[in-house]
């Protein structure tokens, strides 16, 4: 019997075609104007600080100039709110972006709250959310993680640019959250997939993951999601990240998965690379918007 061949998606590969393409339009931008991106940090996370630098070496590599604001995680919060609004204000700055997640003792969703909806890069101020769950109009601006999912979906199988290509296909994302796993289920609804979101904790849950022709994860539980939890040949989209024992993992318990699933993303390599590029097609994109 021929063993069954799962294709995994390289994110590293569609992430650098997205990022020449962005390279060529800076490139090709009237007067040598270069998109600004500035980055506030906060904290000394490890692993949010080789973001930024992550972020801020690949902006470069793009055209796109950054702007780091390092606070430690002392920095008062009133501090933070005065250099929302500067940036807000200064007519140099095209996109703001606040690395997550804050130190606990921050309010996010204000800090998140006092961006600019016209700057924030990822789309998460509640004014760009009610656009997106209110019209299947999304002017080339989401959330990059969303537009990553659209990404793998019209890089594997699916003919993305109709807007019906995922007409009657049952997608299922596994989210945290309410607003990331209602927004994501919405985008997937426009293209007329039979979307809905669960919680991790949800009774019963494999049942409902087992019927999933796309199932999209964003949980923040490693190997979490066995082969017993999917559909063969299903699509799997992992963006849950996990560190334990200094060792990156995704949701999926991809060796057990591998053979079972018809397409998977890998962790590290998979999701990841292709948000930045996401996330410098916003820059762009806003950019355009104001000059």
């Amino acid at each position: 019997m021929t063993k069954k061949t799962t294709n995994i998606i390289n994110g590293k590969l569609i992430a650098e075609k997205i990022k020449d393409k962005v390279a060529k339009e800076i490139f090709e931008l009237r007067d040598n104007k270069r998109p600004n991106l500035a980055i506030i940090l906060v904290g000394d996370r490890d692993d949010s600080k080789l973001y930024v630098d992550l972020k801020e070496k690949e902006a470069k590599k793009v055209g796109i100039d950054t702007h780091i604001y390092r606070c430690a995680d002392n920095t008062h919060e009133p501090e933070i709110f005065s250099m929302i609004d500067y940036l807000n204000k200064d007519k140099a700055i095209d996109a703001i972006l606040v690395q997550l997640p804050l130190p606990k003792n921050y309010d996010t969703d204000g800090i998140i709250l006092a961006i600019d909806p016209r700057k924030d890069v990822d789309r998460f101020h509640p004014d760009n959310l009610e656009k997106l769950l209110s019209a299947c109009n999304h002017n080339k601006v989401m959330p990059p993680v969303f537009k990553v999912v659209l990404e793998i979906l019209k890089e594997i199988k699916f003919d993305i640019k109709n807007t019906k290509c995922l007409l009657g296909k049952k997608v299922c994302v596994l989210a945290n959250s309410d607003i990331f796993g209602k927004s994501l289920v919405n985008v997937l609804s426009c293209f007329g997939a039979k979307a809905q979101t669960h919680k991790p904790d949800e009774k019963k849950l494999s049942e409902k993951t087992q019927k999933a022709d796309v199932l999209i994860t964003a949980v923040g539980k490693a190997q979490f999601i066995k082969k017993d939890m999917i559909k063969k040949d299903a699509v799997i989209i992992d963006i849950g990240i996990s560190r334990e024992d200094g060792k990156v993992y995704g949701d999926v318990d991809f060796d057990d998965v591998k053979e079972t699933a018809g397409f998977i993303t890998p962790v590290p390599g998979g999701v990841g690379p292709i948000t930045i590029a996401m996330l410098f097609e916003n820059v762009l994109e806003l950019y355009k918007r104001v000059k």
